[in-house]
């Protein structure tokens, strides 16, 4: 079953999801060589219940922190911890806040200072993937489409798709039916309709597909090695256009400025 929402439930998961857009922005500020990846989550989590709402991720199945922290050839889930971040790393921040009873969840892959051009364009790819999944986010067209334009632009560049991990539904809960793929075929999977809010995170690699898990039980890491990039909105399905819950604008500024 798809919980579908009203126009009333999208706006109480926008406001969430907007203080998951500014915790990301907080963070931009810090980002730098030296700074630990457990300094950042300590950020967030004190951002996040100075705005009245608790940290999504923290507990969820046991994870010990407010923030997946996934440095350089660490897919996604990665644990915060001392380690410093150095001049041209990437970092993949994956944020959530759970607000008046509604969650939020969103990811940007930050470069550290300044980074390899091919791994630059990595991250273009990858975030340009996840606007053209959101295109296709409209009330009538199915799952499918969504994973089809994902996958067609990230494969455009010559990278891959991550097959383990995939998007989902959110509302009360932070994973709620459908999956929602980042690769697949037009017109397949669930049809969309108003009222349904989707997380799209492409995690698109420079190397092969695969993918092994850690020893901490979390932390998911490129088998060859080579950098990944991970980008999320959470988006309400409407007629015509999709709606995104989640902004980048916020990140963008503080970034623009440095």
């Amino acid at each position: 079953m798809l919980y579908l929402k009203t126009d009333e439930e999208v706006g109480l998961l926008r406001e969430s999801n907007l203080l998951v857009s500014k915790t990301l922005a907080e963070l931009a500020r810090s980002i730098k060589p030296g700074v630990t990846t457990l300094y950042l989550d300590h950020i967030a989590e004190e951002f996040i219940r100075d705005h009245s709402a608790v940290p999504a991720f923290k507990g969820y199945g046991g994870f010990p922190n407010t923030l997946c922290t996934s440095v350089n050839d660490e897919v996604v889930h990665g644990i915060p911890s001392d380690y410093e971040l150095k001049e041209g790393d990437i970092i993949s921040v994956d944020c959530g806040a759970t607000l008046d009873g509604w969650v939020g969840d969103s990811a940007f892959t930050f470069a550290v200072g300044e980074i390899k051009e091919e791994i630059r364009r990595l991250l273009n790819f990858t975030r340009a993937s996840l606007e053209e999944g959101v295109k296709v986010a409209i009330a009538g067209n199915r799952i499918g489409d969504v994973s089809y334009a994902v996958q067609s632009k990230a494969e455009s560049g010559g990278y891959s798709v991550v097959r383990e991990l995939v998007g989902h539904g959110i509302g009360k809960k932070m994973h709620e039916p459908p999956e929602v793929p980042n690769f697949g075929k037009k017109g397949t999977g669930h049809k969309m309709e108003k009222g349904l809010v989707i997380c799209i995170e492409p995690m698109i690699n420079l190397g092969i597909k695969d993918t092994i898990q850690m020893s901490d039980g979390w932390t998911i890491k490129t088998a060859d090695g080579k950098p990944s990039a991970h980008f999320e909105y959470a988006v309400a399905v409407n007629k015509g256009k999709a709606d995104v819950l989640t902004t980048f604008k916020f990140i963008d500024e503080v970034l623009n400025k440095m």
